[in-house]
């Protein structure tokens, strides 16, 4: 068959998909992450600044944890989304450094970028960007120092540690009460098994009112007071080593509607049944009230004829107690949660040094303290807007993080750019004598790349970072390892000595976050993106409008990726404008 010499074309995808490829599409993956960097950046460090970000619903937040942003931007570049696993990433196995990895990951690509515009096979770059990576992480381990081990004595660790939290905290919204929080969250770390440090076993709870100084540290546990029912007010709210049931057992007489038949034949039957119901319920409550226990928890309801027999006794019940709560009060007290009211033994049940209900700001709360079992602790945070007491708790979680894992990882870097300028230094030179060819502009890329975390402490203070960037080179030629910025006589200094301390594996974590994510979007050359058959882009287009009219967000599909339009219907802002045809379609239109 004859072609007149042309070579026909093969069509395999649906019509309508779009295909981008090459060197201009790993530009492009390139270009969205440094969008993606240069919105976060500006967070980074003791004088970074907060987002206020706002969803389609109208709810806000005001943040500069880099989890939390990139979390709610909503990012839909399907390469840019990477830097929201990593952050997402190293909040989960760090806890701090956030911001960092996105920032150095975008840098790296911002970097090599150039080399990509060149002619540099990406399989070189990435090939070289591994080596460097693993040159970091080796040099980090290298110049780590262990303090926990050369602490001898447990006050020592203690200081150790509340230094730790108080760098993570420099960056937050309670830096100016570090000093109040880092011993709070000390003491909810080292107050959990060590063996285990599962932080989900330290209780927040979040009271508007008051100031962070009213914020309270509990040694057991406390949660907010639940539904009652009439009686509740008689009974005893303060008891001093009192025995504790926990149950998931709902005592409330009720009558049985579902899957029962009844047949009676005289009136007196009937009144046998109305008898029976009453003595079930009633023989629970005299088997809880058998063991000698003070107070009652259970799970399920607990209703107003319960209520008030406990009342009448003595004993302080509390239903509907949620699953984490009443988990967290085992723990501490030693009680195990019974399914049934017969035969609950004295070893069911758990004890603490105080129970009482009392009044925090405009709650009342239920606190079991002094447990001699305690593998547990609450965290009750005051303050005035609720969107404050919410950044507070992503702060505290960054610095229980921190702690937890100076527990397990007992080695110690310096902070404020110290460390990067270090490995920075250390790799520029390494390349210059044992490097070849082209991975040496690789290395030199990404070593260059490590600077971003100094200079923009420095923009973020409102220093002059080409000054200070060029004083720590300097220092570091001269082998000051840990010469970093001095944020309070804007300058350098010795950031070990002043201690600004961060665990090891926080950096060590962040490299190899960064140096993979950079690799895999470096890997894709390609990118294929279904698009809506026309028929159901017309749907969707109405649904939109329907939905505008309704006040909810846009019902357009992830699948329209960024690299091609952001819908003129989507809320929120973003930096590239939508076309003005879709497929022949205007995105403004409404109707089939």
């Amino acid at each position: 068959m004859a072609f007149n010499g042309q070579t026909p074309t093969i069509v395999v995808l649906k019509e309508g998909t779009d295909a981008s490829q090459g060197k201009g599409q790993i530009i492009s993956n390139i270009n969205a992450c440094v969008a993606v960097q240069s919105t976060v950046k500006s967070t980074l460090g003791p004088y970074g600044g907060d987002l206020l970000l706002v969803d389609a619903n109208g709810r806000q937040t005001i943040t500069n944890d880099g989890a939390t942003v990139m979390k709610l931007l909503d990012i839909v570049h399907p390469a840019a989304r990477i830097l929201t696993d990593i952050a997402r990433s190293q909040d989960a196995e760090v806890g701090d450094g956030t911001t960092s990895v996105v920032v150095l990951a975008g840098e790296i690509l911002k970097e090599v970028r150039d080399l990509v515009e060149q002619g540099v096979s990406s399989q070189t770059i990435i090939k070289g960007l591994r080596r460097a990576g693993a040159m970091a992480v080796n040099k980090v381990k290298e110049i780590a120092v262990d303090m926990l081990h050369a602490a001898d004595s447990q006050e020592k660790k203690v200081e150790t540690l509340r230094r730790l939290a108080a760098t993570a905290m420099n960056s937050k919204l309670i830096k100016r009460n570090s000093d109040f929080f880092t011993k709070m969250v000390v003491d909810a770390v080292l107050s959990l098994d060590q063996d285990d440090l599962n932080e989900k076993l330290i209780g927040v709870k979040k009271i508007t009112g008051g100031g962070l100084q009213d914020s309270l540290f509990v040694d057991g546990v406390a949660f907010k007071k639940t539904f009652s029912y009439a009686g509740f007010e008689q009974q005893p709210k303060h008891f001093q080593n009192p025995k504790i049931v926990c149950l998931n057992v709902e005592l409330e007489l009720k009558s049985e509607k579902d899957n029962a038949e009844v047949r009676v034949e005289q009136v007196s039957e009937y009144q046998a049944i109305v008898d029976a119901e009453w003595q079930i319920i009633y023989n629970k409550l005299e088997a809880i009230y058998n063991t000698g226990a003070k107070v009652v928890l259970s799970k399920l309801p607990i209703g107003d004829l319960a209520t008030q027999y406990f009342a009448d006794r003595d004993i302080f019940c509390a239903g509907r107690v949620a699953s984490d709560d009443m988990d967290r009060v085992c723990q501490a007290t030693g009680a195990a949660t019974q399914s049934t009211c017969t035969d609950i033994q004295d070893r069911h049940l758990g004890t603490c040094g105080a129970f009482e209900e009392r009044q925090i700001g405009g709650e009342r709360f239920n606190l079991f303290s002094d447990c001699p079992l305690a593998k547990t602790c609450t965290l009750v945070l005051r303050g005035g807007a609720e969107q404050f007491i919410a950044e507070v708790e992503r702060s505290l979680h960054d610095a229980i993080m921190i702690v937890k894992r100076a527990l397990r990882n007992t080695t110690i870097v310096a902070g404020g750019g110290a460390t990067e300028m270090e490995l920075s230094s250390y790799m520029h030179g390494f390349a210059d004598r044992n490097v070849p060819h082209k991975q040496q502009a690789v290395v030199k890329a990404f070593a260059k790349a490590l600077e971003v975390i100094p200079r923009q402490l420095c923009d973020n203070a409102g220093f002059d970072a080409t000054d200070v960037l060029n004083r720590l080179r300097v220092e570091h030629r001269k082998g000051n390892t840990w010469a970093g910025v001095d944020f309070d006589n804007e300058g350098v200094r010795d950031n070990m000595v002043a201690f600004v301390w961060e665990p090891s594996l926080v950096k060590v974590n962040a490299i190899q976050a960064a140096v993979e994510a950079a690799c895999l979007i470096l890997s894709v050359d390609e990118t294929i993106s279904k698009s809506l058959p026309h028929r159901q882009l017309l749907d969707t287009h109405k649904t939109n409008a329907i939905a505008r009219e309704r006040g909810v967000s846009s019902a357009w599909p992830t699948a329209w990726y960024a690299t091609r339009f952001r819908p003129a219907c989507s809320p929120g802002p973003w930096p590239w404008h939508a076309p003005t045809r879709i497929n022949g379609v205007p995105p403004d239109l409404d109707a089939r």
